[in-house]
């Protein structure tokens, strides 16, 4: 759920060149300061088979581990609780791992194959509405052997690592989880570089640093309190009142703005992000918005620069393409079918589609997750100055609204999308693949096809065209509207440094490389 690329902020280091040093950059360990982050991702589930969100991965990359994980500014996976991984067949079908000795869970058990086969296989029996199972959708079955794990996929799959190496990858104890359904409580039992000491929801998750971990890391950082809060105003207000250290996703659209990196008092980093925002349609038989010219009428109405000037005060790029500036297969496939606003154009399609006017939908946001509620209002004034839309906005809190979505009873609704792993692949199947993880509706044979050649390609910048193709159909059948691609923020006090290792796209939340200055 995360990509970024970046770029330099007057006096600020540059992410991208932090490498495999940054990996390092630890802090010693005589000094047990607390560092208080705090962020408005919260968790969904504290099982990794129930959540497939940024806030949970966040956690998630710190108290579990992976068979792989991306070392700070890398695009290809390494081990971590693997010692070794790789494609056992020029096919790209079949991929084994082995383990390293002596993981051990907090119970004393040592870590083996079977735990790894076990989270994997929970994963899919479980399928949770809001979970990752879709994730894995090229994973066949599973094989345990003592400490080796062997994947066979059900057709050539060069992103595979990629999608180990995410938080839905977490390895979990098989003696401490329940195979067919998910674990409740407030407890985590995981290998990461982190214990959690006490979790609670929708406030707290308080860390700290595993004496047992073994992996990528060498070495583990100071305690760690995340506090989580319900809206972007609500963490601003704990920044400015000092309650937090580290504030990142995120602060409100217009404190963002006029951040000030030459303030003493504070450490501003900020980098160009290909997290993005979508606007999703039901495409399902019977909805408002099934007929594509419909939908083709919406893309001709939304005013992206508009809402991006007045919504997020110029702290979110227009976006007309579906996978990211910055990534294998961009395209800017929707500014060319659909190049500005133009309400005759829209009119003309929904005289063709044969539906009565004004069209009557209803969009969904999560409240307090950033500025959603500002986004709704602008979206639905876009379209109603039209004459030819009519909507109706509703709120929901965070799980609510995923569980909205996932069962098909949103019209319409607008969801930010945090890529998994730094590949295009994780823009295609999850968002518009048949099954996708939006729950859309939406199928596509020449879609589903793309998606399935382009991973094919263990040198992923000649899977570009087959992207560029499956962004061209999605223009034109527009079962997605992307709206914007968000700059990446972190602020941190003038006494907390590793800010700016914190978060590089690589989908790791980096909490150990925070340091007390």
């Amino acid at each position: 759920m995360r990509s970024v690329r970046i770029r330099i902020l007057a006096g600020l280091l540059v992410l991208a060149a932090v490498g495999v040093g940054a990996w390092q950059l630890l802090p010693s360990k005589g000094d047990a300061k607390t560092i208080t982050v705090g962020t408005t991702d919260g968790v969904t589930s504290l099982d990794p088979a129930g959540a497939y969100d940024a806030g949970s991965w966040a956690l998630f990359s710190n108290v579990f581990q992976s068979l792989l994980t991306f070392a700070p500014g890398g695009t290809a996976p390494v081990p971590d609780a693997a010692k070794s991984c790789a494609f056992v067949r020029g096919d790209l079908t079949t991929y084994r791992c082995e383990l390293r000795d002596g993981l051990t869970f907090p119970s004393g058990r040592t870590m083996n194959a079977e735990d790894v086969r076990y989270s994997f296989d929970r994963i899919l029996k479980i399928k949770a509405p809001v979970g990752p199972a879709s994730l894995f959708g090229t994973l066949g079955s599973v094989d345990a052997d003592g400490m080796t794990v062997t994947f066979h996929l059900t057709s050539p799959d060069a992103t595979f690592p990629f999608k180990v190496a995410t938080g839905a990858g977490s390895i979990v104890d098989h003696t401490a989880y329940p195979a067919g359904k998910l674990r409740t409580g407030d407890r985590v039992d995981g290998t990461g570089p982190y214990s959690l000491t006490s979790y609670a929801k929708d406030r707290d998750a308080v860390l700290t640093p595993s004496r047992h971990y073994q992996g990528a890391v060498s070495g583990t950082g100071r305690p760690v309190e995340l506090r989580y809060y319900a809206t972007p105003e609500a963490l601003n207000t704990a920044w400015k009142d000092k309650q937090v250290e580290v504030a990142t996703d995120q602060l409100p659209p217009g404190v963002l703005a006029g951040l000030n990196p030459s303030d003493p008092t504070q450490r501003v980093y900020e980098a160009d992000g290909s997290e993005t925002r979508n606007l999703y349609f039901n495409t399902r038989a019977g909805k408002p918005l099934h007929e594509p010219k419909v939908r083709r009428a919406i893309a001709w109405l939304i005013d992206r620069e508009r809402l991006a000037a007045t919504v997020y005060d110029g702290t979110v790029d227009p976006l007309y393409s579906l996978i990211p500036a910055g990534l294998t297969g961009h395209t800017a496939s929707f500014f060319d079918d659909y190049p500005k606003p133009d309400p005759e154009k829209a009119r003309q399609l929904l005289t063709e589609a044969g539906v009565s006017l004004p069209v009557h939908f209803t969009y969904g946001y999560a409240e307090g997750r950033g500025a959603g509620e500002q986004e709704g209002a602008e979206i639905k004034k876009e379209l109603e100055a039209s004459g030819l839309f009519k909507v109706t906005l509703k709120g929901y809190e965070w799980t609510a609204f995923q569980k909205q979505w996932a069962s098909g009873k949103l019209d319409a609704y607008a969801v930010g999308w945090v890529a998994d792993f730094p590949d295009p692949d994780t823009f295609g199947a999850a968002l518009v693949g048949t099954g996708s993880a939006m729950n859309t509706g939406y199928s596509s044979k020449t879609v589903d096809r793309l998606i399935k050649d382009s991973r094919r390609f263990a040198e992923r910048t000649e899977a570009d065209q087959d992207f560029r193709s499956v962004q061209q159909t999605v223009a034109e059948d527009v079962p997605v509207l992307p709206l914007w691609q968000a700059k990446e923020y972190v602020v941190t006090t003038e006494d907390v440094g590793g800010g700016q290792y914190l978060s590089d796209g690589t989908g790791v939340f980096r909490l150990w490389s925070l340091t007390a200055l």
